[in-house]
């Protein structure tokens, strides 16, 4: 027969047990958890001292992932503005610098620099602070969007035939836009101001095109495109980065897929 005082050590034992399975389920690990796409764009340029530590932030950023709900999805867009210093940064491009002058005015900065990142089309900062990259991702990711799905259905020497899926409607319009990255790259700089060291890269874009453009109430759109090869890019480190992006530079859904498998 149970008495009172019984009964109340069975609830406070029970009571207990709860207790520590809640706090056991809230701190498991969340790499089961679904992974929201975050599109992580880096202005940088091999002529600039500032330029190195936030190269190796991506890296870092890309290779561990290290934001517990975000799919981190990086690309390294090179400006042409500090070639004319004495090392012309191979990798870089004007339209790099005009898309980077792009987010000044949707910002309202008064001038662009380098390193700069820019997450989601959505937020801007310092692409050396490792500590504010991680809680705009972090924030970035807990938006909702449309993961984008890249198909290689064609692949040969000099070009591939690539079709990209928008599998939900996104809220607004929105320009779909695809990247293709190359990782694994170094130079050994000579001149300007990193002059005599190796600088190491990820995620840099070789190109940038947009397609078209998305109705924000199709469900199921497709796109399919030819893209070229340069012959001097390493097939193996290449992936292809597609996303699409609002008149506002909110970017509202991305994706990515390799070359080659």
């Amino acid at each position: 027969m149970r008495t009172p005082a019984m009964i109340s050590v069975i609830v406070v034992l029970a009571i207990g047990a709860f207790v520590i399975v809640s706090r056991a389920n809230m701190e498991k690990p969340t790499t089961d958890s679904v992974r929201m796409p975050v599109l992580v764009e880096l202005f940088t340029s091999e002529g600039c001292s500032s330029c190195p530590p936030a190269d190796a932030l991506i890296r870092k950023l890309e290779a561990e992932q290290p934001v517990a709900n975000a799919e981190i999805i990086v690309l390294g867009e090179h400006v042409d503005y500090w070639n004319y210093i004495g090392w012309t940064d191979r990798f870089s491009s004007v339209a790099y610098s005009n898309r980077q002058a792009e987010y000044a005015r949707q910002f309202q900065l008064d001038s662009i620099y380098t390193p700069q990142m820019v997450v989601d089309g959505r937020e801007e900062l310092n692409g050396s602070d490792s500590r504010a990259a991680k809680q705009v991702i972090a924030r970035s990711a807990d938006a909702p969007k449309v993961k984008l799905l890249i198909q290689v259905v064609e692949n040969t020497e000099s070009a591939l035939k690539v079709r990209i899926s928008v599998p939900e409607p996104v809220a607004r319009p929105a320009g779909l836009l695809l990247a293709v990255t190359e990782s694994g790259l170094e130079t050994r700089v000579e001149r300007g101001e990193n002059g005599g060291h190796t600088l190491y890269h990820t995620g840099v874009v070789r190109s940038l095109a947009k397609l078209g453009e998305v109705d924000g109430k199709q469900r199921g759109a497709m796109q399919e495109t030819t893209v070229k090869l340069d012959k001097g890019w390493q097939k193996k480190k290449l992936r292809l980065v597609a996303f699409l992006q609002e008149a506002s530079g909110r970017v509202a859904g991305a994706g990515w897929a390799p070359v080659a498998e």
